[in-house]
């Protein structure tokens, strides 16, 4: 398990102060923390999926991880040379935030309706995206409350098969999706709102981390 910097310890001592329920995640969080170092020191991305609200939260997480969520993401000198020869690149210099690569499954509305209309297998859209997309040591995460959706886990072999690291995001129970995942993390809750009120927290608290990873000056 890697070392905490103490801001990033901080981040995780501010959950548990807030939400002590979620003490039985931390060991998930900390396994997720370091897959996606490791997923980002190597040029990887984080590829995400979800039905419903689910769904959305995989859009909120690919957009907090795209550009600064509650830290300064300042681009490197070199960046900056390189788009001031650009047309607009001078604007462009003052303002891009650099990002963590994250994409939402499913929002590639041709893709997925293709896949939907010319596939015999239902639910195959999120696993033909990720098998086209995905690369060895990225890391791909599936949100799903019970924790058996279908297309989640069909998206998570096809990863798998490609050398990426897999991960639930569930409820207490887990499902078939913590099974086969190399990182479970089972938010306790009696009933879908509960349950979803704390993926909540989690992926806030491990998208805080991840910045706060690379770019612990607040801003």
């Amino acid at each position: 398990m890697m070392v905490l910097s103490h801001v990033e310890q901080e981040i995780l001592d501010q959950m548990l102060a807030r939400r002590p329920d979620l003490a039985p995640c931390v060991d998930g969080l900390l396994k997720l923390h370091a897959a996606l170092v490791a997923c980002y020191d190597g040029g990887g991305k984080l590829m995400l999926c979800g039905n419903g609200g689910s769904n959305a939260d995989a859009m909120h997480i690919a957009g907090e991880l795209c550009k600064s969520f509650e830290r300064k993401r300042p681009i490197s000198a070199q960046m900056k040379t390189a788009l001031q020869q650009l047309p607009l690149g001078d604007a462009l210099a003052a303002h891009l935030e650099t990002g963590l690569p994250a994409i939402s499954l499913g929002f590639n509305g041709s893709l997925k309706t293709a896949m939907e209309n010319d596939s015999a297998l239902r639910d195959i859209a999120f696993a033909q995206e990720a098998f086209a997309l995905g690369k060895p040591g990225d890391v791909l995460l599936g949100i799903s409350t019970s924790g058996n959706a279908a297309n989640c886990l069909m998206a998570m072999s096809a990863a798998k098969a490609l050398g990426a690291v897999t991960v639930s995001l569930t409820g207490p129970k887990g499902g078939k999706m913590a099974e086969a995942a190399d990182i479970a993390i089972k938010s306790p809750g009696d009933s879908t709102k509960v349950v979803q009120e704390g993926h909540i927290v989690l992926y806030h608290t491990f998208c805080a981390l991840i910045e706060a990873h690379y770019f612990p000056e607040m801003r």
